[in-house]
């Protein structure tokens, strides 16, 4: 049997440690590299490839060095930067002969493990002159390659820190060089040296070798960590978080997982729990993410990410601050911080189960090849705040090959609805639940109350019936065929479709009969009728039971609950059953609008008169749980429209305003339209070109002549 090799050579073990002038526990690695674009501190900045590396061993104990080794690195030509090309001398013949960059590491790992062993070293450390060329450079490019990096690359000394600790009156470390180093320490360097790469890598040995002299327990003791792996975690609304570590990120896929904004900022520690994808006021990503990292250096390296590339698509890196971050991700929620405790787990979403479905329902739908961690503990099932289910569900998974068969099950049936999942992260778990548990997901506007016309008669009398699972796509016209004869008893503007806090229909409607005996028959003859396969209860209601639930509130078989915010704001402007005084404008808000669009309540124009209709200001302002639809046979077909000024009206030509289907109203014109373009659109019909008093203003009353002709639309 062969004998084990003799152990290399070290400090005798019965000495004493406190004795030995060398604190570094191994071998130094001093590495030089640059990439085909920006030098120096820029290094990296512009996502361009690595094109050079030089490295040398240097034995702390002995004080030997090993032999300098150089390697190209394959790139393209169109790479080369001008500031490169003079800097470096390499052509792009030179750089086409290369060897790759996986080639390139794996002779870095040979050689260098040979000097190491022959100067009789342990264990080695990387060295570089900064932190761009590992963080910025080296990881970056080996994860949009999906090259391995050896652990070796995940820890290093910044030789400008270590210098800085031994000569903290110089300079701030981000502003030293090695030239600067050198200067400062006395030393003399070869300035014949004109190879590239070369006089750094022998002026950064001189340093080290200078430093070591000196005995200090500090002196390569804390190197510089890179995670290997993004760590997932919850943040509580009490955290308090540096405006200093925070970027914001825009233009990300919309499928971007937490997973991949960290691999964006791939070599920069995020820290835990420190991505934060941004939601709409729909509840969907709108492409942006605030990310954490753990100090403000690394937040500068991020931001020097500034349009790089996601694929295909270019990511734009701004500042941002601690209470925008806190703000997103942070929670108040106990049962969420248990969920989000487990560590290590993928977050998958599912979305449009069956206000029915429960764990074992969710756990059965998942199938046993895809098992969800804890069983029926690792789902969380999102409510209102009165405990009615979302549809919307949050399951953990312990691995990422048990989160992609889960994704297989995307759009899978459970009962009659399909499922969708999708990938999430701790931050969008508490965004949903703060926005259900905080109130409606759409934003509400402050805006003044402006009714319009029939404003809703207060009352305690069930005269109006409420129709509960109609299908979503029901219309109001499939409304009034399902009420059949009793579609003749509606009040005028008596439909009102409830809309459920994403903005969508929640499956139920409130109809104003004409008396409550009506009310009474119209149950009894629809209750439980069928609509596009869904059966629709039927049931009377009054007046405030029906405003109540249009402002927000719940209406039950154990009866009424309140609205979740009394905030005027969150009521429609024709529910007079809340406006008990009268509405006061401020003065700095009423000078935001024309003075026609502050009309008094129950405004209704004169039979006789003719009426062009224009969408009234409030129509634009209001973003709230409900949606007013008026009947078809007795009101205008839009929302909140206002009677057109009598100013506007006297303008117009009355030959054409008597007409009936003279008048035509152009929706999603484009903001850059002007009047030929408008015109060019009715070229086949008889309107003459030069005839503009066929074209009336709209959305400006105290105005009767426009004269830009981008102001002007058809009606």
């Amino acid at each position: 049997m062969t004998p084990p090799p003799p152990p290399p050579p070290g400090p005798d073990p019965g000495a004493d440690p406190a004795a030995d002038p060398c604190p570094c526990p191994g071998s130094l690695v001093v590495l030089f590299g640059a990439t085909a674009g920006a030098l120096g501190r820029d290094l990296g900045s512009d996502e361009t490839d690595l094109i050079l590396l030089v490295w040398q061993v240097v034995e702390p104990r002995s004080r030997q060095v090993g032999t300098l080794h150089k390697s190209l690195v394959r790139a393209e030509a169109a790479a080369l930067s001008t500031q490169c090309r003079e800097a470096s001398g390499l052509s792009a013949d030179s750089l086409a002969r290369a060897e790759p960059l996986d080639k390139v590491l794996q002779q870095f790992s040979q050689l260098v493990n040979g000097d190491v062993a022959l100067l009789g070293g342990g264990p080695y450390m990387l060295c570089t002159d900064g932190q761009q060329l590992l963080r910025q450079v080296l990881h970056p490019e080996a994860s949009r390659k999906n090259l391995v990096l050896p652990d070796t690359f995940f820890s290093f000394y910044d030789l400008r820190r270590e210098f800085h600790m031994q000569h903290p009156s110089t300079c701030p470390a981000r502003d030293l060089t090695v030239a600067t180093m050198a200067q400062d320490l006395g030393l003399e360097t070869d300035a014949t040296e004109d190879d590239f790469g070369v006089w750094e890598v022998k002026t950064m040995v001189a340093v080290i070798l200078d430093l070591l002299k000196e005995s200090s327990s500090q002196l390569f003791s804390k190197p510089e960590v890179i995670k290997q792996k993004y760590e997932t975690g919850p943040c509580s609304k009490a955290d308090v978080v540096d405006s200093e570590t925070v970027v914001r990120a825009r233009g990300l896929p919309w499928q971007s997982s937490d997973q991949d904004v960290a691999r964006f900022f791939k070599g920069l520690n995020v820290a835990r729990g420190g991505v934060a994808l941004c939601l709409n006021a729909q509840g969907r990503r709108n492409g942006e993410a605030l990310i954490r990292f753990v100090d403000s250096e690394q937040r500068d390296l991020a931001l020097q990410r500034h349009k790089h590339h996601m694929g295909v698509r270019y990511i734009e890196v701004y500042k941002a601050t601690g209470e925008e971050f806190v703000k997103i991700a942070g929670g108040t929620s106990l049962e969420v911080a248990r969920f989000l405790s487990r560590e290590d787990q993928v977050i998958l979403r599912l979305r449009g189960l069956p206000f029915s479905a429960g764990p074992m329902d969710v756990l059965g739908f998942l199938g046993p090849e895809c098992p969800v961690t804890g069983g029926a503990e690792g789902l969380l099932f999102v409510r209102h705040p009165d405990g009615r289910p979302t549809g919307d569900a949050f399951a953990l998974f312990a691995c990422e090959e048990l989160a992609q068969a889960a994704l297989r099950r995307h759009k899978g049936m459970l009962g009659k609805r399909y499922i969708e999942l999708f990938r999430s992260t701790a931050a969008e778990v508490q965004q949903v639940l703060n926005r259900y548990a905080s109130g409606p997901l759409l934003p509400t506007l402050t805006a003044p109350l402006l009714p319009i016309p029939f404003p809703l008669a207060p009352g305690t009398g069930r005269d109006c019936v409420r129709l509960r699972g109609l299908p979503y796509t029901a219309t109001i016209e499939d409304i009034l065929s399902f009420l059949g004869e009793a579609a003749a008893d509606i009040r005028p503007h008596g439909v009102h479709m409830v809309l459920n806090q994403q903005g969508r229909p929640s499956g139920d409607a409130f109809i104003q009969m004409t008396s409550a005996e009506r009310a009474l028959a119209t149950a009894q003859r629809c209750h439980k009728k069928v609509m596009k396969e869904r059966y629709v209860e039927v049931v009377p209601c009054s007046t405030e039971e029906m405003s109540r639930v249009l402002m927000g509130g719940t209406l039950g078989r154990s009866g009424m609950s309140p609205p979740p915010c009394k905030l005027p704001c969150l009521s429609p402007p024709t529910y007079a059953t809340f406006q008990a005084t009268p509405t006061l404008i401020p003065t700095e808000t009423a000078a935001l609008y024309p003075s026609s669009a502050l009309l008094p309540a129950a405004r209704v124009p004169a039979a006789p008169t003719p009426v062009a209709y224009y969408p009234g200001p409030a129509t634009q302002l209001y973003l709230n749980y409900t949606a007013y639809y008026p009947s078809p046979p007795v009101s205008p077909t839009t929302v909140g429209y206002l009677t057109t000024p009598t100013a506007a009206l006297a303008s117009a030509p009355t030959s054409v305003l008597s007409q009936p289907g003279a008048l035509v109203r152009m929706q999603g014109v484009p903001y850059t339209a002007g009047m030929k373009d408008l015109l060019s659109v009715f070229q086949a019909y008889q309107l003459p070109a030069d005839d503009y008093t066929s074209l009336m203003p709209v959305g400006d009353p105290p105005r009767t002549v426009l004269q830009a002709p981008k102001e002007w639309v058809c009606l």
